[in-house]
């Protein structure tokens, strides 16, 4: 599966990779965030909304980690049918307990990252999109978590 290379100018590629190291924790972080950037805050929230708008970025916020807070994080994995994938992928990703979506050019077609204040949510949740969808999920808990430092360069 490939995709177009997003349409980004200077100032939505600085952003992107300016706020991937972290977030100003303080009275007014838009407006911290944005001053190295040269913006003003308005226009980097601006900025931000039409990222997402576009879907350059699916998301813009903290990433917990629920077993710090009690809950759990599981990556699952489904083998959707080719002519029912986006309408399933609809239906996964309609979940609030649903991270993460990708599809992989495999068997198991469809992962996706089901993260829920308890464990036992996390299982509920991965049983009712199997019966939303009619499709076995095959949960994978985290049996050991790696730090990986990810950044992605625009």
């Amino acid at each position: 599966m490939t995709t177009a290379a997003p349409d980004l100018d200077r100032i939505d590629r600085a952003i992107i990779n300016a706020l991937q190291g972290g977030f100003p924790l303080c009275d007014r972080p838009y407006a911290a965030a944005a001053a190295p950037l040269g913006l003003s805050e308005a226009e980097l929230i601006e900025r931000l909304a039409s990222l997402r708008t576009r879907g350059v970025l699916t998301r813009f916020g903290p990433l917990w980690k629920p077993e710090a807070l009690g809950g759990e994080a599981v990556l699952a994995a489904m083998t959707v049918p080719a002519d029912r994938f986006d309408e399933v992928a609809g239906q996964v990703n309609a979940f609030p307990e649903v991270a993460h979506n990708y599809a992989r050019d495999h068997a198991l077609n469809m992962w996706f990252v089901v993260a829920a204040e308890t464990p036992e949510r996390a299982r509920a949740a991965c049983d009712e999109i199997a019966a939303a969808t009619g499709l076995a999920v095959l949960p994978l808990p985290k049996l050991h978590e790696f730090h990986l430092d990810l950044r992605l360069v625009a």
